[in-house]
């Protein structure tokens, strides 16, 4: 039934404080990455743990999104966007001032805790502040560019924040986004009113939706250390095939499911949490290389390095806000979708040319335009069609799986890449053992084996995007067979 539609008033300003915090979420995912060597330094943990302050944090987010989005439904979207905020900056200065390693690593997994519960209710409170075709592109146009640079914001702030203040930072520059963001949302975001589930949560699908992520992840990052076929990493993918599997079966018999069904059956949804999880494999194959190349390979600083990101960063604003914005209403979402992860594969496919010596101006910076523009205008229909069709009050479980293909994604990306690009150097050293061979050559080569992986899967995100997403331009009606049954009501009265 549909109701009467007061609009918020101050949406527009509501948008700029849940943009924020997605870019506080967004950035923290690579803020830490630059300032990583000096942490270590300082705080003298060993190589074998560098890389569980970003896997704590990954664990925490990845294992979380779907726990933190029905609670978002339940408790209400604006509470828990709230809570993530205040959290999200505790546990930032927390990190910022630990004198060991257990601290630190405490810290990292806290911020994804409460990364957990602020991206989608971040994005559920979006869905429902903007109800007007217009609007609602123009504003998932903003909230999709801020999303998408917000990985190269943080190369960039890391490198700033480690080279003239101090690693800690990276952490503690959260504290006042976090701040910022929730003092401004207290009075301009609004909540739905009648959308709030008021079922119980489901503790079994919340157990086993979260140890089997978890699981998913660790075995991902085990395979980027250890290899594919190391017993902690083939042990953690059975043990989350069976706890996911075993999660679909308690949803399909509980009465109140953690994750209802549909939201994965409706073939539209189900194509944009795929091809969006695909695309974010060629995203973070290009951030991980990259920097590795400028500052290995060119001897860049981490500040030039993080400066070399630029491009890539406002290609990304440019891509949904000029160009995805006045298409989404000429063009189909799965041709806008698929034509923007074929451009973002050109990007890439122009980085398998890549050389010890390349030009900076004439390979990376046009690989890096096209890749942003690309990516960035794909976000805009995927943020967009992730709640397609659902009510309301499961605008936050919707919100939290297209969060979640994206975290699985660059997990997935992470590892793969990198196990692909350390095999390849391998080898190339093994083939150019009695020749003049130097390790960057090899490092190179082992790179650009890499990027050729991450083509592909970019060119297979567009054939999903092609094949499963049916909705048309998002100026007119959606034909029930096409969007997977007919629209639900998404315009509730909004209230405080």
């Amino acid at each position: 039934m549909s109701h009467p539609v007061q609009a918020n008033p101050r949406r527009w300003l509501a948008l700029i404080f849940i943009s924020l915090a997605q870019l506080m979420v967004a950035l923290d995912a690579t803020v830490v990455n630059i300032a990583l060597p000096s942490a270590q330094h300082e705080l003298g943990f060993s190589d074998g743990n560098r890389q569980w302050v970003i896997t704590a944090y990954t664990l925490a987010f990845g294992g979380l999104l779907l726990f933190g989005g029905r609670l978002a439904d339940i408790v209400g979207r604006k509470r828990i966007f709230l809570l993530g905020l205040l959290g999200f900056a505790a546990a930032s200065a927390l990190g910022g001032v630990a004198t060991n390693t257990g601290t630190l690593l405490a810290a990292r997994a806290l911020q994804g805790v409460f990364a957990a519960l602020l991206a989608p209710a971040a994005l559920a409170l979006l869905s429902v502040t903007f109800t007007e075709a217009k609007e609602r592109a123009r504003a998932y146009g903003v909230f999709g560019a801020i999303a998408a640079a917000g990985g190269g914001v943080g190369l960039i702030l890391g490198g700033v924040l480690t080279e003239y203040l101090d690693w800690r930072w990276a952490l503690f520059i959260n504290v006042p986004f976090a701040l910022a963001a929730a003092t401004g949302a207290i009075p301009t975001v609004r909540d739905a009113v009648g959308v709030r589930r008021r079922d119980r949560l489901d503790i079994p699908g919340v157990a086993l939706a979260t140890t089997g992520l978890i699981a998913l992840v660790y075995g991902f990052t085990r395979a980027e250390s250890d290899g594919w076929g190391a017993g902690w990493t083939l042990g953690s993918f059975l043990a989350s095939a069976a706890l996911l599997l075993a999660f679909v079966l308690v949803e399909t018999r509980v009465p109140n499911p953690l994750l209802p069904l549909r939201v994965l059956t409706d073939r539209t949804r189900a194509g944009v949490y795929l091809s969006t999880g695909l695309s974010m494999v060629g995203m973070f194959g290009l951030f991980l290389f990259l920097t590795y190349y400028l500052q290995v390979v060119q001897a860049w600083s981490p500040v030039r390095t993080g400066l070399g990101f630029l491009p890539l960063i406002i290609a990304m604003i440019i891509g949904p806000t000029l160009i995805g914005a006045r298409l989404s209403h000429r063009v189909s979402p799965r041709a806008l979708m698929a034509a923007s992860f074929l451009i973002s594969a050109i990007g890439l496919l122009m980085l398998t040319r890549m050389t010890v010596d390349s030009s900076y101006a004439a390979l990376l910076l046009p690989s890096q335009v096209l890749l942003g523009l690309g990516t960035g205008t794909a976000f805009l229909p995927a943020l967009s069609l992730a709640t397609h069709g659902l009510r309301a009050h499961d605008a936050g479980i919707a919100s939290a799986m297209i969060n979640t293909s994206q975290q699985i994604g660059a997990s997935i990306g992470t590892a793969l890449l990198n196990t692909v690009a350390a095999s390849a150097t391998a080898g190339w050293l093994l083939d150019h053992a009695n020749g003049p061979a130097t390790n960057s050559q090899a490092i190179v080569h082992g790179y650009a084996t890499a990027v050729w992986w991450a083509v592909g899967i970019l060119v297979v995100a567009a054939l999903v995007a092609l094949t499963l997403v049916r909705v048309r331009p998002q100026g007119g009606s959606v034909p029930a067979d096409e969007a997977g049954g007919p629209a639900d009501d998404l315009t509730p009265i909004l209230v405080h």
